[in-house]
């Protein structure tokens, strides 16, 4: 078999040619076939099951996700149970509005008590969050270091919630000598801070809150 046989091949003549160079052409087209056919036809398809494979993985992966929840849900269960109760019970410590007047004069009292003059008790306005309500009390009590510390102390055993922040305690002024300092632990001193307590909102003024922002959503929408 010579080049020259290749460059004188007579397509209509093909039946005549040399067996070499016949089966030199069947393997080109053979080979030519097997290209196209695997750019148009198994390309596509092996592309088409990798994507497959891809979402079987992901289907396995949920499958799996969803069984070790089942597994778990009796756990899960029995610990929104317990957070429900944990709950609960922080939720009784805050009072609601009809009961907001006795914790103050519990405040009151608890200072009373422990012999302190109150030179300031002045509930502020309320601040109100998702479920609940915070009013901020400005006190300036008188007493020893040790009075109110005791006092601290009370309020901080309340059945209700309440914290103090922004303490500052001073000597008490003294007008008739500019440099007096306390010396003993019965020396006065003035303590000012803020008392905050909380209180849950009822299911109305949830409901008026939630009307509200449903308003101003709907209010933001038609601006945009």
């Amino acid at each position: 078999m010579k080049l020259d046989d290749f460059n004188n091949i007579d397509i209509k003549n093909a039946g005549n040619l040399p067996v070499p160079v016949k089966a030199v052409l069947l393997a080109v087209i053979f080979i030519l076939l097997t290209g196209l056919g695997y750019y148009f036809l198994l390309s596509p398809a092996l592309e088409t099951l990798d994507q497959e494979k891809a979402k079987e993985q992901q289907l396995r992966d949920v499958f799996l996700a969803k069984k070790s929840q089942a597994i778990n849900l009796e756990a899960y269960r029995a610990q929104m149970v317990e957070i429900e109760k944990t709950f609960g019970a922080l939720l009784r410590q805050l009072p609601d509005k009809s009961q907001i007047d006795g914790l103050l004069t519990d405040i009151n009292q608890a200072g009373l008590s422990r012999g302190l003059e109150f030179e300031l008790f002045k509930p502020g306005s309320e601040v109100q969050a998702e479920f609940y309500a915070e009013m901020p009390i400005a006190i300036k009590v008188l007493g020893t270091y040790h009075d109110l510390g005791a006092f601290a102390s009370d309020i901080s055993r309340l059945s209700r919630i309440v914290t103090i922040s922004n303490v500052s305690v001073q000597p008490q002024a003294n007008k008739d000598a500019k440099d007096t300092k306390p010396t003993n632990a019965d020396a006065i001193l003035t303590m000012e801070a803020v008392a905050k307590t909380y209180r849950y909102l009822d299911a109305d003024e949830i409901a008026e809150k939630q009307k509200a922002l449903k308003a101003e959503k709907a209010k933001s929408g038609k601006k945009g």
